[in-house]
Order: C-alpha cells, then structure tokens, then sequence
C-alpha cells in the first residue's frame, strides 16, 4: 500500500505548516466579563431590575430590594453562560475537526497531531479512524461514514481517482473525495491533502456557525419595546404629578416626591421580568422532567409559537442504525419484522450474504447484515462459523462487488461469496439480457422505497493460483437484499400530533430524494410526493425560494449552507421555525432557527452546543411534548400579563385622581410595596401553575409576532383594570362626599382592591376556557390563604396600620367594600365571557397588531 510513497520532507512539511498555519478551526476570542456586564447593562429588563430595586431601597424594604438586585446578577449570570455556549460550540467543533493522524513523511510513516498536518500530505487511513483534513484518495478502498456533513446514513463507498480534479462535496458515491471529520467505515488507503483548517468543508461549516446570530424572540423583543415605553411614561407621569402635588395641591415638596415615587412604582410592573424569569426557569425544570434539556431559557416560550418543524432525517427521524429491511429471492419478496420468521426460500440469500461480510464488521451495513442473518438462521446449518477465509477480492473501480473465499474440506476447491452494487453482481454473472432486466427493474423498485440495495451471488473455484480478478470466476445470482435507516418508533404519532396542531413539518436532509420520499411516506409526513433539491434551491432566488416552500415538505441532497438558507427563507416568510438535528452540518441552521432542537444521544458535540434545545433521550416524541408545554406557558404568560395591566390601571388612578381632586392620599407607598407583595405571587406562582387547555395541540400556532404584551392582550388587562379603578374611585367619592376619615376611605379602597385582585386572578386564568375555581390549581387556594392572612397581621397589629395608614373596618367600610366588590364581579363577568371570543379570534385572524 505504501510502496514508492516518499510523501512531504519534513523541512517541507515544516515550511508549510508556518505559512498556512495550523489545521484547526479557530473560535472567536471570548469577550471579556467587563464587555459582557457592559453590553447587559444596555438592556432595558436590566435597567427596570435595578431601577425598582433602588426605588425599594429608598423606601427602606430592603427584602424587596434585595431580591430585585439579586436578579440583575442572574441576568447577568445568563448573558455569560450565553456567551460560554456559543464558544463551547465552536470548541466542540475545533476538537472534532483535529484528530491524531497517520502521515507518510520522507518515506517514513509517522503519528502526528491533526494540527500539524499540512497541504500535501499523504494520510494513511485505516477502519475506524477520522479522516484528519480534505484529501483525494491516491491508493485503496474505502467506505466513509459522512453522515455529519451530507446527513446520509449510509457509509458512502470511495475509489482512487485523479489529483488534479477540484474537490467535489460530501455524499458522493464512488469518488476520491475525503472529508475531515468523517470516519473510515471499512479499507485500507492512502490520500493527499488538499485542504486544512477553515478551508475544508467542516471549516466552512464552522464560518457558518461563528457568523450565525441567534435569533432574539419576540418574547425578548416584546418585552424590551414595552419596558422603554413605560419607563418613559412611568417618569414623564412621576414628574408632572411631583408638579401637580406641590403646585397644584399645595403640599410639602417633600411629601410630593414621595407621591411621585409611588406613582413611578405602580406605572412601573417590576413583576415582569420576575414573572418572565419564574415562567421560562420553571418551564426548563418541567421540560428537564421530560428529558429535555434547555440550554437557551427563552426557547422556552418560543416553543409554543412554532409554526413550522424543520427535521432533519438522519438520527431524528430516523434511528441512524442501518437494519435488512427486505430480500428478493427467485421473484419472491420477504419484508422483515420482529415477529415474522425467515421462509425457507430466503434462506440461502441470508447465508451468503453472511459469508460475504467481515466476521467484526465496523461499516454499519454489514453489520445490519450479520445482526439480520444471526437472527434468523441461528442453529441452522446455514451458520458456518467454522469456515476458514482463505482470500478476499476487496471493490475497485472496475467492479464494485466483494467476494470472499472460503476453502471446502478438498484440495483445491474453495466456495465464493459474493456481495455488492447490483449492476456489478449481476454482470459477474453473466445474465441473460431478460434475467439482468429483471434484476434491474427489482433492484429500482427497491431504491424507490428508499433502500440500499445490495446483489448477493455464489459461486465455486476448482484450482490452486487465485485468479487476479473476480471475472475470471464464476458464480450464480441468488438475489437482492435492501438495507434501511428505519424510522423512529414513536416518529408517524408526533408526526401526526405536530400536523393536527398545524405545524407544518419539513425534512431536511443531505440525503437522496428517494430516500427521503420513503421515509417521509413511512412517517405520514404530508405532501411527501414533491421534492425540493439542493441544486435547485441553488438556482432559485429568495422570493422564489420562499414561493416554492409553501408547497414542499421534503428538501433533499442538502448542503449545510442551504439548511442555514432555508431557516432564513423560512423565517424571512413570517415562520416562527423549530429546527432539529444531530449532525455538524445541521449546526449552522440550529442555531439560527427560532427553536434549535439536538439529539443528546447521537448528536454530535457541535449540534449540541449550537442548539437551544437539546433531547436527552432523542425521542421525536418529546418534540411534541415540549412544544404542548410552550404553548401552555404562552397561555399562562398572556394570563398573567393581562392580570399585571388590570392591577396596575387601578393603583395609578388611586396614586393621580386624588391630587387632582385634592382628595386624601387614597394609597401611601407603603400600601403599593404591600400590593406588589401580593402581585408578585400571584404572577409567577398561579399563573404558572396554571393548567393546558384541553385544545392545546388541536389548535393552530399563534400567529407569529403575537406576544404577551400584544396589543390586544394588553388593552383587555387595561380595559379590565379601567372599569375596577371607576368603581373604586366612584366608592371614594362617595366616602370622601360623606366626609369619611381619611383612614377609613383608605381601609375600604385598599380592602376593595385587594378583592378585586382575586377577582382579576379568576377572571384571567383563562379567556377560552371555563374553569371551576381551584379545582385544577392548587395554588390558587393557597394564595387566597395566604392573601387573608396578611391582611389580617395587617389590620390587627396596630404598628402596622399605623404604618400602612388603615384603621379597624366598621360597618361603613365594610358596606362599602361588599358593594365596590360586587359591581367589580359583575363587570369582570361581562368582560371574561366576552374575552373568551377575542381570544379565539386572537389566533384565528389575522392582524396588523403584532405588538408595541
């Protein structure tokens, strides 16, 4: 193998390795602490931590305080653990790409480190080893398993070919081309290295990766628009009542500052980012306990807006574990399963097809082929451990078929098997015109089916110098035999579920189009008769593209760059697009998808990394699971934004009106720390909490850009909070005309609205679906308690009404607690049966309010 090869000088190689540098990918350099604290104290979720935060100081509720400030170091925890895993991905991937390497120099054979191998190399590649860097392969037979760079399943079988011809991409069946980071299946060989580092096609993929840009969600995005507006309404409105107290209603400056920080407060929701914070922590410890790991926190929530699944086929749908699906035999047909047992009449297609594979097989198919003939003719006569290998006719160009010789007990009489490419096994043969068009037609009916088809012969040799080609034998035709990556158990149900929750599933893969047409049939995925290809999309431009996969659910013999444009073209479309895969040629469009999704079984190091979502048990089936969890979490984050604007509508009209109307202060600061004691709570640990509808995945996504601080869903938490801010300021005129003490209208009002908050809690559970009250959330009973008995510490200690500026309700208070607290039930009545069809209509029509 390794005659007349003198390879590189190692002055030569050396030269080379210092002009065109080491063969790694290199990662960018991680941005410092400081750059990242910098970049974080930009955002405005930051800002409204550390500014309410300040605010609870200045009012000395250090336990408040110290919470919120405890936040911004989480926040900023988060930012650098996102830093870290986009360098631990571009780590993973260096590692990968940078094996120990078996290179001939000035005709010595030497082990060296990947890093150092350079252009014009010759690479001695043996079974079972990564191939160090793109290469042509000189001398040998190879099957390499390219799986993580086309996503095909198959070991594609690789032939001496010429130097001189550029380098072709990965999948191709009979070529010179190696690949770095792919894996020798099977053979012996030697190639020269034509490419290192960010010059090979996984350093392409790594290029792709480090310039890629996650996706920032709408719940971020949302989020940030709607913290801006109101800081700079919350201020405005805090300084014009600062204004209007000491100006207009003639009170001490300092008293109107106070006025104007509590005014700040309660236009201020401080409770979102600890309600974001609770739900998407909460959500990954409930996707944890379905074997879902999360690695990116706001994937959480963008779960359940999925509009389309991008899978890849390879180790997602399929379990990339080759198995003999079917046999043909004398114009029979077998199609094997676990409980049906071998017919006679296959009997010697399984034999032979055993004698034609290596007793400690690496290449996956030969070992589906020992595994299925093992089976089922284990304790019959045709098992011939005891048969002695005597010669082996590896492929070549020429004929792509293998035999091998076994000897017979008799000198000089030894027995062929043969197995191989069709074509081949059919013309070693020597088939009639008729018989080798039936082998033909069989052979691509079974392709057609998505199967790996294989010929399988036998024959017998009378002599004792070996004849120095498989030609010169002879052998008879048993039949065909077709080799399958099956489909996932579990895969056609979610299939299925993802489809009646109208997401659209698409499959990527690198695979050929047959293949994916059989597994894509095999699943149910739909529309699977039309295919999208690789050299197509590379002729289509984006408006095309996007027009042309609204009718495709099938994209095959894929490049990794055209995954990454397909999410684009996806996304660019209005898709809110989920994205799984296990290979490094599926890293660069996980990442940039909306919802990343990798195996953590058979996944790659690299998936893994750029991956938001990881599966721990690559189950298809969790897929489904976790995105009925996203949509339950969007539902109880909508709930609880509703019920954040409903509560805090009424506390800025009880801080504003009544300097406007030189009334008594109808809330102190003290009481609205107390109120947003009790919000807090009520967002992050009911509403959380809170259930799945029963429609959850019979009903459509919704509609991308609709987020929790949506428009529609904000106004209907204002509008709910208008009407009990009217009914409480209708109460306080009332007391306020009678001539109440200041105390007493404040105890009532207070004690109103804290009714109203539980109301509010009830009314926004939910909007679709009546629930009976506590029955499926057990903290909604808790909290109440919890609610009473707060306001029962408050109202007898008297430090603490005197601090809170309560009194003792009597019968006036009490009266008019019970009537403010009625009307409130009535009013938000009207408006949950008739919020119930706004939000069917939410995510049914479409509408040009996709958020602030």
């Amino acid at each position: 193998m390794h005659e007349g090869l003198t390879g590189l000088m190692p002055d030569e190689a050396a030269r080379r390795l210092t002009a065109e540098g080491p063969n790694t990918l290199p990662g960018s350099d991680p941005k410092s602490l400081l750059r990242i604290t910098l970049g974080v104290l930009k955002e405005p979720m930051f800002l409204m931590l550390l500014g309410a935060g300040i605010v609870y100081l200045m009012l000395g509720d250090a336990a408040e305080a110290t919470f919120l400030l405890v936040s911004v170091f989480a926040v900023v925890g988060l930012a650098l653990a996102q830093e870290r895993k986009t360098q631990r991905a571009l780590e993973a991937l260096r590692d990968l790409s940078a094996p120990r390497a078996q290179v001939i120099r000035g005709g010595q054979t030497l082990r060296i480190a990947g890093r150092d191998v350079v252009c014009g190399d010759l690479l001695v590649l043996h079974e079972g080893e990564r191939i160090a860097a793109d290469a042509v392969l000189l001398r040998g037979q190879l099957a390499v398993d390219e799986s993580l760079l086309s996503g095909e399943s198959v070991p594609r079988e690789k032939l001496p070919g010429l130097t001189d011809l550029p380098m072709g991409a990965p999948g191709g069946e009979g070529t010179a081309f190696l690949f770095a980071s792919t894996v020798v299946t099977r053979g012996v060989g030697v190639a020269e290295v034509r490419a290192i580092g960010t010059h090979t096609a996984v350093g392409r993929i790594g290029d792709a990766l480090a310039s890629t840009v996650e996706v920032t969600s709408a719940l971020q995005r949302g989020s940030n628009r709607l913290v801006r507006l109101l800081a700079l309404a919350g201020l405005s409105l805090a300084a014009v009542l600062v204004v209007l107290a000491w100006a207009w209603d003639g009170r001490p400056l300092l008293e109107s500052l106070l006025l104007g920080i509590a005014l700040a407060m309660a236009v201020l929701p401080e409770e979102i980012p600890v309600v974001l914070t609770v739900f998407l922590a909460l959500g990954a410890w409930r996707l944890s306990q379905q074997k879902v790991l999360t690695r990116r926190v706001q994937a959480v929530e963008a779960l359940g807006a999925i509009t389309v699944l991008a899978v890849d086929k390879t180790g997602t749908l399929t379990a990339n574990r080759m198995q003999v699906a079917e046999l043909c035999a004398d114009g029979q047909s077998f199609r094997d399963s676990a409980d049906v047992e071998l017919p006679e009449a296959f009997h010697e297609l399984a034999e032979y097809a055993l004698l034609a594979t290596p007793t400690d097989p690496f290449d996956p198919m030969e070992q589906a082929i020992r595994a299925f003939a093992l089976r089922h003719l284990r304790g019959t006569e045709h098992v011939h451990a005891n048969w002695k290998q005597e010669q082996q006719y590896a492929l070549t160009p020429e004929i792509l078929a293998m035999t091998q010789v076994f000897a017979q007990g008799r000198p000089g009489v030894h027995l062929l098997a043969t197995k191989g490419a069709p074509e081949a096994v059919a013309d070693l043969c020597h088939l009639d015109p008729a018989a080798l068009e039936r082998v033909r037609t069989m052979a691509q009916e079974m392709a057609g089916r998505g199967l790996r088809v294989l010929g399988v012969a036998k024959g017998q040799w009378h002599g004792s110098e070996w004849p120095a080609s498989q030609h010169d034998f002879t052998f008879r035709f048993i039949g065909l035999l077709g080799l399958l990556d099956p489909p996932r158990a579990e895969v056609p149900a979610a299939v299925a579920a993802c489809q009646q929750a109208g997401i659209r599933v698409i499959m990527m893969t690198g695979d050929h189009p047959a293949t994916a047409q059989a597994i894509a049939r095999q699943v149910g995925l739909a529309g699977s008769h039309d295919v999208l290809t690789g050299a197509q999309i590379d002729t289509l431009d984006d408006t095309a593209l996007a027009s042309r996969l609204a009718n495709v659910s099938i994209c095959a013999r894929l490049a990794p760059v055209q995954k990454l444009r397909l999410v684009r073209a996806l996304q660019a479309s209005g898709e809110t697009v989920g994205m799984t895969g296990d290979g490094v040629n599926d890293a660069p469009a996980l990442k940039a998808a909306d919802v990343g999704i990798a195996m953590g079984e058979r996944g790659t190091d690299v998936a893994r990394e750029a991956a938001a979502i990881v599966l721990l048990d690559d189950s298809f089936a969790s897929i489904t699971h976790a995105i009925a969890l996203g949509r339950r979490i969007d539902d109880n984050l909508h709930a609880a934004m509703r019920f954040v604007f409903a509560v805090h509508v009424p506390i800025i009209a009880l801080a504003l009106v009544p300097v406007l109307l030189h009334w008594p202060l109808l809330l102190l600061p003290a009481q609205i720390v107390l109120l947003e004691l009790l919000i807090d709570p009520a967002c992050s640990v009911l509403f959380e909490a809170e259930p799945g509808a029963d429609d959850l995945m019979q009903r459509p996504p919704r509609r991308p850009g609709v987020t929790p601080f949506a428009l529609r869903n904000v106004a209907h938490g204002v509008l709910q909070g208008l009407g009990l801010a009217a009914i409480l300021l209708a109460g306080g005129q009332y007391l306020v005309a009678a001539g109440w003490p200041a105390q007493g209208i404040r105890t009532a009002i207070f004690l109103a609205l804290v009714v109203g908050l539980i109301l509010l809690m009830l009314t926004n559970r939910s909007r679709v679906h009546l629930r009976s009250a506590g029955a499926r959330n057990a903290w909604l009973g808790r909290l109440a308690l919890g609610v009473l008995l707060v306001l029962a510490l408050v109202l007898c200690s008297p430090w603490l009404r005197a601090v809170m500026g309560f009194t003792l309700p009597g019968p006036i208070e009490l009266m008019a607690l019970v009537t403010m607290s009625g009307v409130t039930a009535v009013w938000l009545g009207v408006l949950r049966v008739t919020g119930r069809s706004v939000a069917r209509s939410d995510r049914s029509k479409p509408s040009p309010m996709h958020g602030f």
